[in-house]
């Protein structure tokens, strides 16, 4: 049998840098270096899609302005969550769940409009496109962590208000604020666990054999 494993060193890479990979949500102001955002954007693009249809699409924020006013609606989804949350209100009010305004780099990950035309693999199953765009966006946030960047994942804001801002297409739909730069460190486990507001289920818990079987007592 022919082996085609990477080397040891190479697989122990990859496995580390899914590892450590964090939804970061503290940034440096330090720019990030364009040969290496440039090295980033193409990694995401080579994310396997449903039928080749690569249906993501990234907006990259540069202006301050439009930069700002996509943090207030992320803020005014934070409200409405909060209010949605009742007892637990409080306490997510006091998360920080973005850095928006400190990141080096802001994107808007989102799906592509026309995409009805594409019935490979999603006759039955058209969310197949955002599995697409959210595999673009672990290959883009794999990659950052590999190069010490960090990036955040937010998605606090309604989508009809956010791509009227961006001026999107009418059947094209944002999915992700991604927020990318460098950071002072990682986080040495997910942040909300390090806030106390979840924790993660072991491995055994999610998976099933031959049918399903939710072993919760």
């Amino acid at each position: 049998m022919v082996d085609h494993r990477f080397s040891e060193t190479e697989r122990t890479a990859i496995y580390r840098v899914i590892a450590e990979r964090r939804d970061m949500r503290h940034f440096l102001p330090e720019p990030v270096d364009p040969v290496v955002f440039r090295r980033l954007l193409a990694a995401a693009h080579q994310a396997p899609s449903v039928g080749l249809m690569q249906p993501w699409r990234f907006i990259r924020i540069t202006d301050t302005r439009l930069r700002n006013a996509v943090a207030s609606l992320v803020e005014e989804e934070r409200v409405r969550t909060a209010n949605a949350l009742a007892e637990r209100g409080d306490e997510f009010m006091r998360l920080k769940v973005e850095g928006i305004r400190e990141c080096a780099e802001l994107l808007v990950a989102a799906l592509s409009d026309q995409r009805e035309q594409h019935i490979f693999g999603r006759r039955t199953l058209p969310e197949m496109d955002l599995a697409s765009v959210a595999c673009a966006i672990q290959n883009l946030w794999l990659a950052a962590r590999a190069e010490g960047l960090g990036m955040g994942w937010v998605s606090l804001f309604d989508p009809a208000s956010l791509a009227q801002l961006l001026n999107m297409p009418p059947d094209s739909k944002p999915i992700a604020i991604l927020c990318l730069g460098h950071v002072t460190a990682f986080y040495p486990a997910p942040m909300l666990k390090l806030a106390g507001w979840a924790d993660e289920r072991p491995l055994d818990e999610l998976v099933f054999h031959n049918t399903w079987s939710n072993n919760e007592k």
